[in-house]
């Protein structure tokens, strides 16, 4: 061991820099938001509370039962119960969330191949209760109304839903060559 070296350590050299280094930080102003007065705009495709996408047509929801996006799930918190209606088609009559388990990592909007079921921009709500944050098939639908209603929804589907059927479609010599390059 060097003289400088015990020296830097008696007078606690390392200490006195980092504290140097959090004084320095004590006089500068904060970059935290002060969260109920200073609000983050949501963007378009951010991981908010779900929603089952309403057919502009019909006005029904679009799921049809095919439980993919529960078997996707990781924490298990999608649960859809289906019967056979009319016509020996499935029918949806039960389709629950649990938002207490849920980890809002999108799988479950990736694995839909009908774009039934969405994320919205909406990410601040609360509740004393666990049943407040177990979300059924008409909360769903209700949350579809009220954030994604209208063009929202669709900008939100043309953005982020794939495959469409126009990516299936035979493209031409030419156009081949240009997504090549």
């Amino acid at each position: 061991m060097t003289v400088m070296d015990l020296l830097k350590k008696i007078f606690l050299v390392e200490i006195l820099k980092g504290m140097a280094v959090t004084l320095k930080q004590f006089f500068t102003p904060a970059v935290t938001r002060q969260y109920p007065k200073e609000k983050r705009e949501p963007f378009i495709g951010s991981r908010g509370l779900h929603a089952l996408v309403r057919d502009s047509n019909s006005g029904k929801e679009k799921c049809v039962g095919c439980g993919l996006c529960a078997a996707m799930c990781p924490s298990e918190c999608i649960h859809i119960y289906t019967s056979e209606g009319d016509d020996n088609e499935k029918v949806v009559d039960r389709y629950e969330i649990d938002l207490l388990r849920c980890v809002f990592c999108g799988l479950c909007v990736e694995a839909c191949p009908y774009a039934a079921l969405v994320q919205t921009e909406h990410f601040e709500y609360s509740g004393y209760t666990r049943a407040e944050f177990y979300y059924t098939k008409d909360r769903l639908l209700e949350n579809w109304d009220k954030y994604m209603a209208g063009d929202k929804g669709r900008k939100y589907i043309d953005l982020f839903w794939r495959p469409r059927s126009s990516d299936f479609e035979k493209k031409s010599k030419s156009e081949q060559d240009r997504s090549k390059a």
